[in-house]
């Protein structure tokens, strides 16, 4: 079944915040196998020029994947045949411990590509207090729709 066009330009409303922990970016860096010191060492990512440790730059997936758009059952989204097709970030800093953030997201592209659906949810990542820390895209495909 072809994804619900009603939901190009959907936006949904923030996430429950989300602190950032140190110990959550030191195993987010041990799952992806970097051992870069700003992720793990406080005195380093103050040598460094950072208030805390940093999270390496993919780390906004954990907190941008609770996302109420996928979770409608309206979408018609089959997740049995959604695969992973593309993900960017674009920054405004980095994401670092202490920080407490929330996710915003709007639907803003579905299209059909043969027997596939497509779709494109960009989010915007910002601390409770309103500072922007990054945009991600994150696209899916859905297999065989």
């Amino acid at each position: 079944m072809a994804l619900n066009r009603d939901f190009i330009g959907r936006s949904f409303p923030p996430t429950e915040p989300y602190e950032v922990s140190r110990v959550k970016i030191r195993e987010f860096a041990d799952a992806i196998g970097d051992p870069n010191p700003l992720y793990r060492d406080q005195e380093a990512a103050k040598a460094a020029g950072h208030p805390d440790v940093i999270a390496p730059p993919t780390f906004p997936i954990v907190v941008s994947l609770g996302n109420a758009a996928l979770a409608d059952p309206d979408l018609n989204l089959n997740y049995a045949m959604v695969v992973h097709g593309e993900q960017r970030f674009e920054y405004t800093r980095p994401m670092r411990a202490g920080d407490v953030v929330t996710c915003t997201s709007t639907i803003t592209e579905i299209k059909s590509i043969g027997n596939n659906e497509k779709m494109v949810i960009e989010t915007d990542i910002n601390t409770v207090e309103g500072e922007h820390i990054c945009k991600t895209y994150n696209t899916i495909v859905e297999r065989g729709a």
